[in-house]
């Protein structure tokens, strides 16, 4: 085990440059996934970070454990989107920008999902909590403003925008019509 990966498990901070190194192997992982899906090489992610592939397994031992960090990457940040959209628009606005964004995310992460399936539970759960309390809120605010129709929840939403996703993804011109799908089902639940 090495001296950072010591460090992080202990709580302590992690040496700059070895922050940097993972830091750089995330953003080489997200493009590489982006780019070939769940499978994509480890040696390539490792050489567009500039580093070798001991330094990549220092810092994610497992394929598995590179996969979940980018998730929960991905997670986090369309979480925070949650945050920004709710302060920079009303709430209808809002919940509608985000539900989008949410599509993009379930069309980024085709495969990377699947693959997490026989991870850590925990780490799946702890990222649907996050995404649905983060939309919940978003609803929430709507739901005050009379903006969206009695009953709808958030996982009810979520659900919807998933089945798009999935049922678009091998279609030509597959993001559009996601969209135009998600707009209509939106219609339907807007007050």
């Amino acid at each position: 085990m090495s001296p950072d990966t010591t460090a992080a498990q202990a709580g302590r901070p992690m040496r700059a440059d070895a922050r940097r190194n993972r830091d750089r192997i995330l953003a080489a992982a997200e493009t590489a996934i982006a780019e070939h899906g769940a499978e994509a090489s480890l040696e390539e992610i490792a050489r567009h970070a500039g580093v070798g592939s001991a330094t990549l397994h220092r810092h994610f031992p497992s394929r598995q454990s590179l996969l979940e960090a980018v998730f929960s990457g991905r997670v986090e940040a369309l979480c925070a989107k949650a945050g920004e959209l709710g302060a920079q628009l009303g709430p209808a606005p809002a919940l509608v920008a985000w539900l989008r964004a949410v599509g993009t995310h379930a069309a980024a992460n085709r495969g990377l999902a699947a693959s997490l399936l026989g991870g850590d539970p925990a780490m799946g759960a702890n990222c649907h909590t996050m995404i649905v309390n983060a939309g919940g809120d978003l609803l929430e605010r709507a739901r005050r403003a009379h903006a969206v129709r009695e009953g709808v929840a958030i996982v009810d939403l979520l659900k919807l925008v998933s089945a798009i996703s999935l049922a678009t993804e091998q279609e030509p011109g597959g993001a559009a019509e996601a969209d135009r799908l998600l707009a209509l089902a939106i219609n339907g639940v807007l007050a």
